[in-house]
């Protein structure tokens, strides 16, 4: 049905339910020149007495025919069928409706879902990267459609591929909690662990572990000896009971650095030595059990945004991280190089 056929003249009495068909302008002389009513706003009773004061007895509105949504109930069928744990929906303001997160946590966006959303005709879902750390109010996704009316089927269609993945990921869009991870780190290195140097992993890593609100339990320095390193981690598992492992320093090539063949004699099951990003690609991935073991290289004590940073914040949401992870962030994984 073509939208003309939908539009009619009403007395403004006749009109509630109605949908503006076109901008209404309001004049107070000397005082206010502006826009009253948006052209697709669905007129209420209350609107009544401020239509009638700008000379409006009559006005152009547009009936919406059986099978069509207005946009604005189009927008929030959609951001229904996305909405997941710890997320809000805005109102509808100018078609669009916009859901936030209610903690700080990690974002989890089913791209192929979203993907196949947008591939329908005049329907539109825009959306923050999955994995992304977000605090409470920090927007997720819009939804809206390009015409002030469309098909309720096309909706429907939207609604139907929000439920059919739901066994794989429960919704389009949630947001995973942070844990409280109790993390130990083994700084590596015997000019640190002789005092030459001071160290500066330590404080870093700290602050990124907080920032996610876990804590350090404790951080131990051991020479660059294998059988120190493998006490301390051993020590870290068994008697500290840490939920994270972190091994800073020693990560390199050069023969005098121990920590990933420490980290393997541990007994970890590594998922991989090495990471197709840039800054951060020797690190290393790894497993003692259930308990995540982390070699870190020192580019973490100087650049901004390595691989750490994309790991940990998975880490700390309850993660486990497997080899298809550590490949895909190859692409777009060159940074500040």
């Amino acid at each position: 049905m073509e939208l003309d056929a939908m539009l009619r003249e009403v007395k403004v009495e006749d009109a509630i339910g109605l949908v503006l068909a076109h901008d209404l302008t309001q004049i107070i002389p000397g005082q206010f020149k502006g826009r009253l009513f948006k052209k697709g706003h669905v007129i209420s009773q209350e609107d009544i007495p401020a239509l009638l004061s700008i000379g409006k007895e009559h006005i152009y509105a547009m009936q919406i025919a059986p099978g069509f949504l207005h946009e604005d109930e189009a927008a929030l069928r959609m951001a229904q069928a996305a909405q997941g744990a710890n997320v809000e929906l805005t109102a509808p303001h100018e078609g669009k409706i916009t859901l936030k997160s209610t903690i700080h946590g990690l974002a989890k966006i089913d791209k192929k879902r979203i993907d196949e959303v947008n591939a329908l005709d005049q329907v539109i879902m825009s959306t923050i990267k999955t994995n992304t750390v977000v605090t409470p109010g920090q927007a997720l996704m819009g939804t809206r459609v390009i015409p002030l009316l469309i098909e309720e089927a096309r909706i429907d269609e939207v609604q139907r591929i929000a439920l059919e993945g739901a066994g794989e990921q429960p919704s389009l869009v949630h947001v995973k909690p942070f844990k409280k991870l109790r993390a130990g780190i083994i700084t590596t290195g015997s000019e640190v662990f002789k005092g030459r140097i001071q160290d500066k992993f330590g404080p870093i890593v700290r602050e990124k572990l907080a920032q996610l609100g876990s804590e350090v339990i404790d951080q131990r320095l051991a020479p660059d000896d294998s059988e120190t390193i493998v006490q301390e981690i051993r020590r870290f598992l068994h008697e500290d009971h840490a939920d994270l492992i972190l091994v800073t320093g020693g990560m390199s090539v050069d023969p005098d650095d121990r920590t990933p063949g420490a980290i393997k004699q541990a007994g970890a099951r590594i998922v991989s030595y090495g990471t197709p990003m840039l800054p951060g690609s020797m690190l290393l991935m790894g497993y003692l059990g259930e308990v995540p073991i982390m070699g870190l290289p020192g580019c973490v004590m100087h650049d901004p945004y390595t691989s750490f940073d994309v790991l940990l914040p998975r880490i700390c949401a309850g993660e486990p991280i497997v080899r298809a992870d550590i490949t895909e962030l190859g692409y777009g994984g060159l940074y500040n190089c």
